[in-house]
């Protein structure tokens, strides 16, 4: 007989295989050159699809996902989720292939503080004063990092804003629809143009779905696993892991990826991105550490009240 403390033994493997599995990322895409980019995102998206609809079938959530796609209001946010993940998709893509590992690191570095500033940009939040603190350091380490290596980071910025405009839609909607009918419905409402796309690369010859063996097939459309795969081990984990577990374990992607860039790829590291680099970890450990006290002390609270005072 399952205990109820028995799932809670695989949340911490399950979450620590997302992360893994999304900062080895940059190890995979080379694989499928000679397809670029847009290329790849478009194979991407529509074996993401077959994916996400295999799995359905299996787990019996098709009913889920019809509702989904029956909800004009809901499917109306995916589709807007569905535009920027795309985006972020292609950008981080060509950030792998084009030598700039080290930026995508940096986007995902920078995310959670870009987060905190869409609360108060678009939810009109109220920031704790270690919170404007982070922005602070965040804010240098752009400003540092664009003037020593002679541009903005964009590609660092871009990732960043499309997954944290991401975050926020798929906040609106997330309480309602589940990882897997999610991700299909956004990779359906996408999947006409990738498709669209792959058939006109396909007419004029410059597609290599089918110039370049089988082998080079069977990877594009394994984008579909590697896409889904990492997505479902982190919703198991989600549901089993403390919300504090969870947001420490995001930032082992972006140091592996960061890792990759420098040790495996060999990226270059003026002290000007260095000196940025250090400035949004800095913005982190204020962040965390703020966060962490702020939640222990809501939970004191919310203990406080609800402890029951015996009459004397």
């Amino acid at each position: 007989m399952t205990t109820p403390s028995s799932p809670d033994r695989w949340g911490l493997p399950l979450g620590l295989s997302a992360f893994v599995l999304w900062g080895a990322m940059p190890l995979f895409f080379p694989l499928l050159e000679p397809a670029g980019p847009v290329e790849i995102i478009a194979h991407r998206v529509v074996w993401s699809l077959v994916f996400c609809l295999v799995l359905l079938a299996a787990t019996r959530q098709l009913g889920s996902f019809v509702a989904v796609l029956r909800s004009g209001r809901t499917m109306g946010a995916l589709a807007v989720a569905s535009v920027l993940i795309v985006v972020n998709w292609t950008t981080y893509v060509y950030a792998v292939l084009s030598g700039h590992v080290l930026d995508a690191a940096l986007g995902y570095f920078i995310n959670p503080l870009l987060t905190v500033l869409l609360g108060v940009l678009v939810l009109r939040e109220r920031l704790r004063v270690a919170q404007w603190v982070a922005l602070g350091f965040g804010a240098a380490a752009v400003v540092v990092i664009s003037t020593g290596v002679g541009g903005l980071p964009w590609i660092a910025l871009v990732l960043a804003g499309a997954f944290g405009l991401y975050s926020l839609v798929k906040n609106r909607v997330g309480r309602d629809v589940g990882a897997l009918p999610g991700l299909a419905a956004e990779t359906t409402v996408a999947t006409p143009f990738a498709l669209a796309y792959l058939f006109w690369l396909g007419a004029t010859g410059a597609g290599t779905f089918t110039t370049d063996g089988a082998g080079h097939a069977l990877l594009l459309a394994a984008c579909g696993v590697v896409t889904g795969l990492p997505l479902l081990l982190f919703s198991a984990a989600a549901r089993r892991l403390p919300l504090s577990v969870v947001g420490m374990l995001q930032y082992l992607t972006p140091v592996l990826q960061f890792l990759l860039g420098l040790l495996v790829f060999g990226e270059h590291m003026p002290p000007a991105r260095w000196a940025g680099f250090v400035l949004v970890w800095v913005a982190l450990v204020i962040l965390s550490v703020d966060g962490t006290r702020h939640a222990r002390a809501a939970r004191l609270a919310d203990r406080a009240r609800t402890t029951v005072v015996p009459e004397p």
